[in-house]
């Protein structure tokens, strides 16, 4: 799952990371958290400020590769993004896979 709200002021984008012990072990959970900080910084690019997003890792995201992960999270952020551009209520999208959006 992922969120996103406007951040105050013009800020820059702040991302979190959720990632509970239903993802995994210790170790899996460090390697969800990686990947999501790398699509997070990738994001950083297009939206530099702005933004303050959540990201919530399903279980599922522990058996996802990099780049189904990947799909999921750019999927799940561009709707939200675009839903807040909308001017509708704060973002928040998923998939029905539930990897990690």
């Amino acid at each position: 799952m992922l969120y996103a709200a406007p951040a105050p002021e013009q800020r820059p984008t702040a991302f979190g990371f959720i990632v509970s012990k239903a993802v995994g072990n210790a170790v899996t959970r460090n390697l969800v958290k990686r990947r999501l900080r790398e699509f997070a910084a990738l994001s950083l690019k297009d939206h530099p400020e702005g933004l303050c997003v959540v990201v919530r890792a399903l279980p599922a995201a522990a058996e996802a590769d990099f780049a189904g992960l990947g799909r999921d999270y750019r999927k799940a952020f561009s709707v939200a993004v675009a839903r807040l551009r909308q001017g509708g209520p704060a973002g928040t999208a998923g998939t029905e896979k539930g990897s990690d959006e």
